[in-house]
């Protein structure tokens, strides 16, 4: 039996499972444990059964963690205090060798899952403060609830100037909180703290003062005047708000500080419980009152949204929506000022791990992926077992020394391609999964191997991001010449004039004219000013690689809008600036000096010891049947039927039977398989004129790393899957679990450009469809969703689900009108008062249960249509889910009895652990 079988049976018998659960289920996957097991909740459990007492259950940390668990439970289980209760060990019999097969696919086993809530509503650390900031900056209005049923049918200018009292109410007691704070415990505290502990508590809390005093006094004064110009005082203030990066990004910190002095000096814990309860009669902590500044600062672009959806025939509207995008951007900087931080962190541990290096770590970029390869150099052949660390411009090649690393290269990725060893995937063997990393000068080249085909491809994904990140497509655009950057001060994209964000590698910096722009922006920058030649001198390019002319070049085509340098068969050039995707490099003769512009397929490296290239033997003289890719001979309908249930991105090299051109490239593409034919002629194979090779295995190592849209425009793609891996991995996949699709919730339409920086998010392009798979981490800036094939990663990090940004897109509209009007059924108050009134005397709501009612159009009032309607519950973070989703099913039972037996509801969408819809119709035939 299987170790994580046994697991679970252990923790059944030490009651910490109940009998019946699934992982003891003839169906069950190791998925099952790792879902039970994945918070740690259960573990604490498990040592408070053995050890009544040994463990706080008010201390628990509720952070995920899925490493290591089962061999710590095995540990846990050898224990003499476990087994002094008479409870059998594990593992207690001989198990499967090779765990790692079962183990390494669990994260992509919590994708198919689709895992959007804890087992148990562990809520981080930092989304805590959402109940108490409503506590604190709510506005006391309680009415019954018939009253709030009356008040649905406000005109859209009352509902306007309800939003517009709601921003001024909730900014004035947000700043008398933080005035509260200052009084009572900054002005009291400094007596008794440094002023290092000071800084370290309270951050840059005066200045945050200071600017909403103006911020409050600019509100008043656009209130008096009707409102209408409190978009340009968001507007205004932008800037200003950005300190709240600073203040976001040491929150953690100033959390812990604080809690550390509370813990080692009794003076100064005496001191702040003094002050507490001058502060609304002590019903908040220090610790409660320092969060509340990230969750205002991040509240405002959901306020202004609100404000918009009631101001459609407002002369302001336009100028609403430019403050709405201001503080959407300020809320994506503020995010992602706090995730460099924790990047930097990371960055700091890496840095005091590895010995022997002398530079900065944080001057490589930011780190995509970790772990242990065997690696080989071409030049001497020997395999070695190495810790590689890939950041976005280097890899860091280590020697594992205990805890620590002796540090044996850094490898330059500017220098290098990237390149697939498929002969190698052939064998199963573990550590037989290589690709290369070839210099581009022909110096040494190093090949890695991984132990699985699933590591091999998520370590040539990231190594693909990371040079994606220093060499972008349109680096050269319009003229320019960008290059990743660190911007000191805050800076804003020269095209689309929103923030660079973060704090280190923001973005792009034209080493000629000095723009800064996002990675998505690069094309659309308006053209470079310096354009000649003692301008690009004067920008630093220098003489690169030497290449060596293929064939004659005399202008034609030319280069467009740049000057051409012409050559003959055997030329030898300098190459000045060359991206490895473009169709067009700059460089230089070395006989005459000349300069210009020329098609890098015309060119090849130039031979390091000066001797010809080796010549290939012709296509038709090497046998690929080795060849992951290659499927013999084959016919166009039987490929098609063999590709149409692969994923996006599958392709395979057939032979054509009967067809003048041997080979054709068949690759399915978004839900469609394209064929591709290869053409050999005059010694070279190609399916463009502009790209020429020496052979078909060339041909194919060079479009799995460059798209094919040079070639096709229409086919954004690059080989990315061999059609024989896929059926493998697609065979080992079926054996070990069953296959799941996530749930799609929505979907939703590309506002702009965004390019990812790594592999868990996903690049989009202006009017791309999106489908969402979940919204979790909403309020942190990301979604989890998919387009045209690509899914983004749902890895959980520190600050929340990453992914697509719902600021990035819109949502599609489900129904064919915005307006919204009230349900004028008479027994509807009665119901929802019925609901609540139950719900407060289970005591699970603390009064914060929300229901709202009402139709979605205006002509839902007609007796031929009938009501359609969404009932809306929202209940406190505090609320367990299991009982949340009681009250949910019993709002809509409750209505059904008490408002429309006939009612009809088309299901439930659950958004968030606290948060449904409840879609309904009311037939006409009761009306």
């Amino acid at each position: 039996m299987e170790q994580w079988r046994q697991c679970g049976r252990w923790l059944i018998d030490c009651k910490v499972l109940p009998p019946n659960h699934r992982v003891v289920w003839p169906s069950a996957v190791v998925f099952d444990l790792a879902q039970a097991l994945r918070d740690g909740v259960l573990l604490c459990q498990l040592l408070h059964n053995l050890s009544p007492g040994s463990i706080d259950l008010k201390d628990i940390n509720f952070r995920p963690q899925m490493s290591q668990v089962i061999s710590a439970v095995s540990r846990l289980s050898l224990h003499s205090i476990a087994q002094n209760k008479g409870i059998r060990p594990f593992p207690s019999e001989e198990t499967t060798e090779n765990d790692d097969d079962v183990y390494r696919s669990l994260e992509e086993l919590a994708d198919e899952h689709d895992l959007g809530e804890d087992i148990y509503d562990c809520v981080p650390c930092e989304d805590g403060g959402d109940d108490i900031y409503e506590d604190i900056i709510k506005v006391e209005v309680q009415q019954p609830m018939i009253r709030y049923m009356q008040k649905m049918s406000m005109t859209e200018d009352d509902k306007r100037n309800c939003c517009l009292l709601e921003i001024q109410e909730t900014e004035a007691k947000y700043y008398h909180t933080l005035e509260d704070i200052e009084k009572n415990y900054m002005s009291p505290l400094r007596l008794v703290l440094s002023p290092a502990d000071m800084a370290a508590v309270f951050i840059n809390l005066e200045d945050l003062i200071k600017v909403h005093h103006s911020f409050l006094r600019a509100i008043d004064v656009s209130m008096m005047v009707g409102g209408s110009t409190l978009a340009k005082v968001f507007l205004d203030f932008k800037e200003r708000l950005l300190i709240y990066g600073e203040y976001c990004s040491h929150m953690e910190h100033a959390q812990n500080t604080l809690n550390q002095l509370l813990a080692s000096r009794e003076d100064f814990r005496q001191k702040v419980e003094e002050c507490t309860l001058k502060v609304q009669d002590g019903k908040f902590k220090l610790q409660d009152l320092l969060v509340v500044p990230m969750q205002r600062v991040l509240k405002y672009h959901l306020l202004l949204k609100e404000l918009l959806s009631h101001s459609a025939e407002r002369p302001e509207r336009q100028q609403l929506k430019e403050a709405l995008e201001a503080m959407q951007d300020l809320a994506m900087y503020i995010n992602e000022v706090k995730r460099d931080k924790e990047t930097l962190r990371k960055i700091s541990e890496f840095q005091s791990s590895i010995e022997n290096l002398q530079v900065k770590l944080e001057e490589f970029g930011r780190p995509k992926i970790d772990g242990e390869l065997k690696v080989r150099s071409i030049v001497n052949h020997t395999k070695q077992d190495r810790y590689l660390f890939l950041f976005d411009k280097v890899v860091i090649v280590c020697k594992r020394k205990g805890y620590n690393y002796e540090l044996k290269e850094i490898i330059e990725l500017l220098f290098h391609k990237m390149t697939d060893d498929p002969m190698n995937n052939k064998d199963v063997k573990k550590w037989s999964y290589g690709f290369y990393l070839i210099h581009l000068q022909g110096k040494q080249g190093f090949q890695f191997f991984c132990k699985t085909e699933d590591m091999k491809r998520k370590w040539m994904e990231q190594f693909e991001m990371a040079m994606s990140n220093i060499k972008p497509d349109k680096a050269n655009a319009n003229h320019h010449s960008f290059q990743m950057y660190t911007f000191d001060k805050t800076t804003n994209c020269k095209a689309c004039k929103m923030f660079l964000r973060g704090t280190f590698y923001q973005g792009y910096m034209c080493t000629k004219c000095g723009v800064g722009a996002h990675k998505e922006c690069l094309e659309v920058i308006p053209p470079c000013k310096f354009t000649s030649p003692a301008d690009l001198d004067a920008s630093g390019a220098g003489p690169g690689p030497k290449m060596v002319a293929m064939q004659n070049y005399h202008g034609n085509p030319a280069p467009p809008g740049k000057p051409v340098l012409t050559f003959q068969t055997g030329d030898v050039l300098e190459l000045l600036r060359g991206d490895p995707e473009s169709p067009w490099w700059e460089g230089r003769l070395v006989q005459t000096r000349k300069s210009g512009y020329f098609p890098s397929s015309s060119v090849k490296p130039c031979p390091v010891d000066g001797r010809p290239p080796i010549s290939r033997p012709p296509s038709r003289e090497i046998d690929y049947t080795a060849y992951p890719w290659f499927a013999g001979n084959m016919e166009r309908q039987q490929t098609d039927n063999l590709l149409k249930s692969h994923a996006s991105g599958t392709y395979l090299i057939r032979e054509r039977p009967a067809e003048a051109e041997r080979f054709a490239i068949s690759i399915k593409f978004n839900d469609e398989v394209k064929h591709i034919k290869v053409v050999e002629k005059d010694n070279w194979i190609h399916i463009t004129e502009a790209k020429k090779f020496d052979s078909l295995l060339e041909l194919v190592e060079y479009y799995q790393c460059h798209s094919l849209k040079e070639s096709f425009k229409q086919l954004d793609t690059t080989l990315k899957y061999p059609y024989k891996s896929r059926e493998r991995s697609a065979s080992r996949a079926s054996s070990r679990s069953p296959v799941f699709t996530p749930r799609v919730i929505g979907t939703a339409v590309a506002r702009y450009n965004f390019a990812a920086r790594d592999m868990r998010e996903l690049s989009l392009r202006e009017g791309d469809v999106v489908r969402i798979y979940s919204r979790i981490g909403g309020d942190q800036g990301w979604w989890k969703g998919e387009t045209n094939g690509r899914v983004s990663c749902p890895t959980l990090r520190a600050r929340g689900w990453p992914r697509c940004s719902p600021h990035l897109v819109r949502l599609r509209q489900t129904s064919t009108t915005a307006m919204s009007t009230p349900l004028a059924l008479s027994q509807a108050p009665s119901a929802i008062s019925f609901i609540l009134t139950a719900a407060q005397k289970a005591g699970v709501h603390r009064g914060k249960l929300r229901l709202q009612m009402f139709t979605t159009n205006p002509r839902s009032h007609s007796p031929g249509i009938g009501y359609r309607g969404l009932i809306w519950i929202q209940a406190p973070r505090t609320l367990h889910p299991v009982p949340f989703l009681f009250w949910a099913a019993l709002t809509a039972a409750l209505f059904k009895l008490l408002v429309s037996p006939q009612a009809l509801f088309a299901g439930r969408e659950v958004t968030g652990l606290r948060r449904t819809w409840c879609p309904f119709w009311v037939p006409p035939a009761i009306l």
